[in-house]
């Protein structure tokens, strides 16, 4: 059996948890959102979003290198039972992507990912694509961020 053979539709995984820290919001946003409301608290309480918040694509963000985390230890998990390394390739990209609330400093985003379907390629032999819906709740169980994605993986 592959490791793609062995993706169960359906099944849903926690990624993780991350704390949204006031330092590393700015950090953020001075790289790549530089809007007041993401960089100055004082100007942050004034906007329409009434307070220091993440840009959205740092919520992004986050997710990607939770889910590049989970992958790496569930692929870890599989080699460890005798299984040959799974080859995963590029994700054809996300869409739907959502931001019902935005995420405040101090707040605890907890991410889930399930799997929604896979089938093989029609255009690469020898891969499948996976694809999946991504849910984010903060501290109070709020939605704050979905989207949904595809990835390839071998299988092989």
């Amino acid at each position: 059996m592959s490791f793609f053979d062995a993706i169960v539709v359906g099944e849903t995984a926690g990624l993780g948890t991350h704390l949204f820290e006031a330092a590393e919001i700015k950090r953020f946003a001075a790289l790549y959102d530089p809007q007041a409301f993401h960089l100055d608290e004082e100007a942050a309480k004034v906007s329409l979003l009434g307070g220091l918040c993440a840009s959205g694509w740092h919520t992004a963000a986050i997710y990607m290198r939770l889910n590049v985390d989970h992958r790496d230890r569930i692929a870890a998990a599989w080699i460890a039972g005798g299984n040959a390394a799974p080859n995963f390739g590029p994700s054809p990209g996300i869409r739907n992507i959502r931001w019902p609330k935005p995420v405040m400093a101090d707040d605890s985003v907890t991410y889930h990912r399930t799997v929604t379907g896979k089938r093989l390629s029609a255009s690469r032999p020898g891969w499948g694509i996976v694809e999946t819906h991504v849910e984010a709740v903060n501290q109070r169980g709020e939605p704050v961020f979905s989207c949904d994605g595809a990835a390839f993986c071998s299988t092989d």
